[in-house]
């Protein structure tokens, strides 16, 4: 199953969702297998070490060191893996509200990670852009 690539139907349709957990990002040593306990929402190996998005709550009982906390808004439009233009339009009205984002794109889905004091802003944001589309 395709997603959308159109940039105007992607923005019209992409109805943000806010997730109501707090996730954190926290960079380990070691190998995901140490790590899969923790049920990371999501993981990324760099060369540093291995970041981990895991809930907040989850961080605190490992004793991680971490930053945030974190919100996850979900766009739930189905975005095509080669869509053009979606996070750039989605940052550039994020940047118009002094909101910053951590973006991870997903195969059907695209995820923001914004502080949790501008989780708010950035769903309303989201939803105005989404109506002006």
């Amino acid at each position: 199953m395709s997603g959308i690539v159109n940039l105007t139907a992607l923005l019209k349709t992409m109805e943000p969702v806010l997730n109501p957990e707090e996730f954190v990002f926290c960079s380990v040593p070691g190998s995901l297998e140490e790590y899969a306990p923790l049920h990371p929402l999501a993981t990324f190996r760099e060369q540093e070490g291995l970041t981990l998005i895991v809930e907040k709550a989850t961080a605190l009982s490992y004793g991680l060191e971490f930053e945030g906390p974190f919100r996850q808004l979900t766009l739930s439009v189905h975005s095509s893996l080669d869509a053009v233009g979606l996070t750039a339009a989605v940052a550039q009205c994020l940047t118009e509200h002094g909101i910053s984002a951590n973006v991870v794109a997903a195969f059907y889905h695209d995820h923001l990670f914004v502080k949790t004091e501008h989780a708010q802003a950035a769903l309303n944001a989201l939803v105005e852009l989404a109506a002006s589309s």
